[in-house]
């Protein structure tokens, strides 16, 4: 008999999971995957290292699907643009809103590289037509941004800087901070560090973290427009099949805003669950059963408290 796939072992090994996972986490839980993870609290911003004036930093391209999302995008743009990012191109990429989010555009039209309101066939769709537009190219950084998640303040400067100083990293990514409605905490993800056959099981990387190089993005053909929710899992697996090298950086990028009308809500458990499943097949060569899918989490969720116990201690890990 195989002791590793004893149902005693396996339910042994979960409890000793949980009271380690409970010691390092202390009364401030913070479990990777969960949104709601305690009652609003005052918004703590990120401190990022000072940027240095002496280099020379690398132009960035980004931007914002936006479809229907007036309540917010006003606070997207200005998290973008109040960074004051010398070599920045930003535009947004609308899908048709009759919900007021014209009128919140034209007020920023003049800091704005295009902004275009077309129909579109989903938000993987409108972010291929907006690099389209911008036109990044080799060394370039590329990310978007949707219209109801913020940047960290100073991220520009920051991703610009780590980008112009490794310049074998292709792809970077980072911590999240999870934004109710009005700007509230109600949670963070403490990311682990990154591995490729991680990224197979389970995707955990903050989409609104993410920034890559231009030539990346060319390389694997952008965007799979096919899929409506998993879009940036697929196009993570791609660059990681085709070699790049992708780091996570212990640092709150950027924050995730929870509402009742957002996407992951509303399609995870239809759309979202078919796609999942859909790359976990392609990647892995084979269905996944509830148990392996346990174990695998439990090794994130042990490492994510770890980075979490480091990091109230002034430790970035």
């Amino acid at each position: 008999m195989n002791n590793s796939s004893s149902p005693w072992l396996h339910r042994k090994r979960r409890q000793l999971h949980k009271k380690i996972f409970r010691w390092l986490n202390g009364d401030c839980p913070r479990p990777l995957g969960v949104l709601f993870q305690h009652d609003p609290a005052p918004f703590v911003p990120e401190i990022f290292p000072q940027p240095d004036p002496s280099l020379k930093l690398p132009r960035i391209c980004l931007v914002t699907p936006s479809f229907q999302q007036a309540p917010f995008i006003e606070r997207t743009l200005r998290s973008v643009l109040d960074q004051g990012y010398p070599n920045l191109s930003y535009g947004v990429q609308d899908g048709g809103s009759t919900d007021g989010t014209a009128s919140i555009l034209e007020r920023y039209a003049n800091q704005l590289t295009f902004m275009e309101m077309a129909p579109d066939h989903g938000q993987a769709d409108a972010i291929q037509r907006g690099f389209e537009k911008l036109k990044p190219k080799g060394d370039e950084i590329m990310a978007w941004l949707n219209s109801d998640d913020v940047l960290s303040a100073g991220t520009l400067y920051f991703i610009g800087e780590y980008f112009a100083r490794n310049p074998r990293v292709d792809v970077v990514y980072g911590h999240r901070i999870i934004l109710n409605e009005s700007d509230r905490e109600v949670g963070r993800w403490f990311i682990p560090r990154h591995h490729d056959t991680t990224l197979k099981w389970f995707d955990f990387v903050p989409q609104e973290t993410l920034f890559w190089r231009a030539k990346c993005f060319d390389a694997i053909g952008g965007l799979d427009i096919s899929f409506k929710f998993a879009m940036d899992w697929d196009f993570l697996l791609r660059l990681a099949e085709s070699g790049f090298k992708i780091k996570r950086l212990p640092y709150f990028l950027g924050c995730f805003r929870v509402h009742e009308k957002q996407k992951t809500k509303t399609q995870i458990n239809t759309i979202g669950e078919e796609e999942i499943q859909r790359l976990r097949l392609r990647t892995l060569g084979r269905p996944i059963t509830d148990r392996e899918k346990t174990q695998n989490l439990d090794r994130e969720q042990m490492q994510s408290a770890l980075i979490a116990w480091l990091f109230r201690r002034g430790i970035r890990w």
